[in-house]
């Protein structure tokens, strides 16, 4: 189940005005502090924050912090503060403050375990400086949105005491086979987290010199510090066990099928809206009791939205408008109900959380979408912004982006989805198929109702009855049947089930197909489960997307 932010976690934007560079070292000095502290005060020069470095521990007063939006720790070492001031600096996070460390941050104060937790983990070791490949892993915040998927650069790359990623959002990772030396296998290192009442930045990059003359590092930093001190909004929640739906390959976009007119251009792993009024949706299964989230950006006053809970759209869009719900985007719409974040045009949003949470035409913004029975809420970059329970049948349903039109641009990475529970496997899923007939002079054979490709499908002949069998390999025990139907399909069926391919039993019937998806819930066990067709809808023979047998 999705996780519910409270109030005190709730990472909305506000304005950024002041921050302080702290950098004092008691072991090791890195060469780089000088231009660290050079490098964010062109950010401050830039961005409109005032900036003040110092290295004297004595700035760690109650007083004295509360004027700062962020502290910046650069690479600081050992023990740095007294017990008065690690004081002082806990009131301060724990009233919302911001921290940000960078690179040997985490080579710091290895007594004191609260800071243990606000840095995320503490330095083991790391082999010599040299280039690695960074893989980004949260392309929505704002550290990180400007980045290629894969990132090489040149730096001391630390391995870490523990691996941090069940306590903070994972941001970036290091590729160990790209390096010699890495000895984490799962390598974070770069994260953020809400800590306690505050917000905590931290990335291990930033040892060399060259770091902070490297505009791609630098955004990265600036971004740090906005996150921290809450001038940008951000999801710092830790982000655990999401199946990737769509992860920026074209091996994950070619398992998606369009509906409708445009489409979706494909380039460093965003997907970017092309003509429509069109949608994107994930054919492969539908979801129930989840939690989806999808990062996206519009350039301006444009349009979208992501879609829940509908069936086949069989080729047109406006089905999923219709039986499902569109989670709108769209800046300026005079009707609450159909600007970003609302249910459209059913429920508009917690307008004032909304604001908060929103970040800005241009930026990345991430949705999570939770889906249990007709329960819908919607978070906004980590916010809740609005709560709906639905009167139509949405339990049960696909998932989809909106290609609004011409005009109306939007761009969506990272995809992904949790369920509840663990989903059945399908037992049908590339085993054995018999079936009556196939469609004259068609590559339409029975193998490809169960091949898990949405592209491919089963076409018999032209006449009643017909019909396909699967061999599950073993007696398994069945909770579904879910059959995808083409254009062409069944007016009436029985589905059936036995142990040995000679004794069959009934399990449904209908005399009132009307195609889609046919999700079937049964019961008991059985080897081989057939699907006979009586009477066709259409001229045409039965043709089959997909059938999956769900169960143990």
């Amino acid at each position: 189940m999705a996780q519910s932010p409270r109030a005190a976690e709730a990472s909305a934007a506000a304005p950024l005005t002041k921050v302080l560079v702290f950098s004092k070292t008691a072991a090791f000095r890195h060469s780089a502090i000088p231009a660290g502290v050079a490098a964010v005060r062109r950010l401050g020069a830039a961005n409109g924050f005032s900036v003040t470095a110092t290295e004297d521990a004595g700035a760690f007063t109650t007083a004295n912090l509360a004027q700062y939006q962020a502290v910046i720790w650069l690479s600081t070492t050992g023990d740095v503060l007294n017990p008065a001031q690690q004081t002082a600096f806990e009131t301060y996070i724990g009233a919302g403050g911001g921290f940000v460390g960078v690179h040997a941050a985490a080579d710091t104060e290895y007594d004191w375990p609260w800071y243990g937790g606000l840095v995320g983990a503490y330095f083991a070791s790391h082999p010599a400086t040299q280039q690695a490949t960074v893989e980004i892993e949260d392309r929505s915040s704002a550290s990180t949105s400007h980045l290629p998927q894969r990132w090489t650069r040149n730096d001391e790359w630390y391995d870490y005491r523990v691996n941090p990623r069940s306590a903070v959002k994972v941001l970036a990772s290091l590729d160990e086979s790209s390096y010699s030396g890495g000895n984490m296998g799962d390598h974070p290192i770069t994260w953020c987290q809400n800590y306690r009442g505050g917000r905590s930045w931290y990335t291990g990059l930033g040892h060399t010199e060259e770091s902070y003359t490297d505009p791609a590092f630098t955004a990265m930093l600036l971004g740090g510090i906005q996150t921290a001190s809450g001038a940008r909004a951000a999801d710092c929640r830790p982000e655990n066990g999401y199946t990737p739906l769509f992860d920026g390959t074209q091996a994950a976009l070619d398992r998606w099928r369009q509906a409708g007119p445009g489409g979706f251009t494909l380039a460093d792993g965003t997907l970017t809206s092309v003509g429509g009024m069109g949608l994107l949706w994930y054919p492969v299964t539908p979801f129930s009791d989840y939690s989806l989230k999808a990062d996206w950006m519009m350039p301006g006053d444009d349009n979208g939205g992501v879609f829940i809970g509908f069936p086949d759209p069989q080729g047109d869009p406006w089905r999923p408008v219709d039986l499902g719900h569109e989670i709108q985007i769209d800046a300026t719409d005079a009707d609450p109900t159909r600007t970003t974040g609302s249910v459209y045009s059913f429920k508009a949003p917690d307008t004032a959380a909304r604001t908060a949470a929103l970040n800005p035409p241009g930026t990345w913004n991430s949705y999570e979408i939770s889906v249990h029975g007709r329960h819908v809420e919607i978070y906004l970059n980590g916010v809740k912004i609005n709560d709906y329970t639905s009167a139509r049948d949405i339990a049960t349903g696909y998932i989809g982006v909106q290609n609004d039109g011409a005009g109306n641009d939007i761009s969506y990475r990272d995809i992904r989805i949790k369920q509840d529970t663990a989903p059945a496997a399908d037992l049908a899923r590339n085993r054995p198929v018999s079936v009556s007939s196939v469609e004259p002079g068609s590559s339409h054979v029975g193998a490809n109702a169960v091949d898990g490709d949405p592209a491919t499908r089963w076409g018999s002949a032209h006449a009643d009855p017909q019909s396909i069998t699967v061999d599950l390999g073993a007696v398994r025990t069945l909770q579904r049947v879910r059959l995808t139907w083409e254009t062409a399909y069944a007016r009436a069926y029985t589905v059936q089930v036995s142990p040995d391919n000679v004794t069959w039993r009934t399990v449904h019937t209908t005399t009132a197909g009307d195609g889609g998806l046919d999700d079937i819930a049964v019961s008991g066990t059985a080897r081989h489960v057939r699907v006979q067709g009586t009477e066709r809808a259409t001229q045409w023979g039965y043709s089959l997307w997909d059938l999956a047998v769900l169960g143990n």
